[in-house]
């Protein structure tokens, strides 16, 4: 980790933009995160302090902005990026799964085939995991190729009976930690943080 000096924990947080759109978007945007240089770097510091321990052979991140995230965990531990991306989109033969994302609609999402060795231990990257159907498509994509779901990982994880049951069974690393302020915020889907958020604060630096 490069020498920054002091610095508040996971303050990178405190720049994630609210959503202006309304329903039918995702009720925050993350990504102010990655457009900064230091937000992004100490964000990837932290997520690789605690995914120390797990072992995984590739990272496999989901569409869309589950790439970004995915890929640099990726790039910074030696492995492979594997994509696993919304229906139709892939060139080569695929295996496609049905699931129900964070709105309630039905999509469909696919993985190349075959991406990887049985019992490749793969893991899964996202931006946000709410409801947690789409990362349950990934899994059965990763599982039906027998493939090893090495874990999850995530900006955050909000905490719910399906995410519970996520904990229960793999490594669950998020910037978010549990027991956190952020956690209990991350839940009700509304941060404090928002009182005090500029578009400003997540430009480039």
């Amino acid at each position: 980790m490069t020498d920054k000096g002091p610095r508040d924990d996971r303050w990178y947080l405190n720049i994630m933009a609210p959503n202006t759109k309304g329903d039918k978007f995702a009720w925050l945007d993350p990504t102010s995160i990655y457009i900064n240089q230091r937000a992004f770097t100490d964000l990837l510091d932290d997520l690789l302090a605690d995914l120390e321990t797990v072992e995984f052979d590739v990272v496999a991140g989901l569409d869309a902005m589950g790439f970004v995230l995915g890929a640099a965990l990726a790039a910074r531990s030696n492995v492979g990026f594997l994509p696993i991306r919304k229906a139709g989109k892939l060139c080569v033969d695929t295996d496609s799964v049905s699931f129900g994302n964070y709105s309630g609609r039905t999509q469909e999402m696919e993985m190349r085939q075959p991406a990887f060795s049985p019992g490749t231990r793969v893991l899964l990257a996202d931006q946000w995991v709410e409801t947690g159907g789409t990362m349950d498509g990934a899994i059965r994509l990763v599982e039906r190729q027998e493939g090893i779901v090495a874990g999850i990982v995530a900006i955050a994880i909000e905490e719910n009976e399906r995410t519970n049951g996520y904990r229960a069974t793999y490594p669950c690393i998020s910037a978010v930690v549990q027991g956190s302020k952020w956690q209990a915020e991350s839940n009700a889907q509304s941060l404090s943080s928002f009182g005090n958020y500029r578009p400003e604060m997540a430009f480039p630096r």
